[in-house]
């Protein structure tokens, strides 16, 4: 398996967008956002730009360019899923929930992938990446927790300067980072203890997060 010592499988993407909710899985009915990007919605907004199954993204360092703003809403959501066997009446099943949610974001996304053993070479997959971002391609628009908060995107290029970050050191509290498919059949949640350290958090390997 290839790992980040190859620097053609780093890159760091810019995102932002005027609404975002990285729901808190403690909060059980209303809606309230962690402080920034999760790694795992990161990893989505990677994975909405370029997705193969012999490659896995793996988000090591957020940067917080814009300081983090809250705003309370109330949203009107579907209490229940639909399917061939269980159609639903909207006007039934709809629920006003409130949720605190955040408003003009922007990050800088650092990552890399992993290729997995008998995939195709580093630069093969390096190029698509790089072209798709580039290009503003992706196989659905990426988001920033919720579907409807739609992200922007611009890939940074080598030695191209990272965007000013807020400057602000603060703990965070416990985040997830992403979902430990070990187990494919009973994917776990990992958690890690968030600390932003002059705008930039850290984020560690699933190895070294709590279940």
């Amino acid at each position: 398996m290839i790992t980040e010592s190859d620097p053609r499988c780093n890159f760091r993407l810019k995102v932002w967008g005027e609404l975002a909710c990285f729901t808190r899985p403690e909060m059980k009915v209303e809606r309230v956002s962690y402080d920034i990007i999760t790694p795992s919605a990161a990893r989505g907004i990677l994975e909405a730009i370029y997705w193969h199954n012999e490659i896995k993204w793996i988000v090591t360092q957020i940067d917080i360019l814009r300081p983090v703003r809250w705003m309370s809403v109330r949203r009107n959501e579907v209490g229940a899923v639909a399917s061939g066997h269980n159609p639903i009446f909207i006007e039934d099943e709809r629920q006003q929930r409130a949720g605190l949610i955040l408003r003009d974001v922007a990050y800088v996304i650092h990552s890399h992938f992993q290729l997995k053993a008998g995939g195709a070479s580093v630069e093969k997959y390096s190029n698509i990446f790089k072209r798709r971002a580039e290009k503003g391609q992706c196989y659905h628009r990426p988001y920033l927790g919720c579907r409807e908060f739609s992200a922007n995107f611009e890939l940074l290029g080598v030695g191209e300067e990272t965007p000013e970050k807020i400057g602000e050191t603060r703990d965070l509290g416990w985040m997830l980072n992403d979902l430990d498919y070990s187990d494919a059949d009973n994917p776990t949640p990992r958690f890690f203890r968030s600390e932003m350290k002059n705008g930039s958090v850290m984020v560690p390997s699933m190895g070294d997060s709590l279940a």
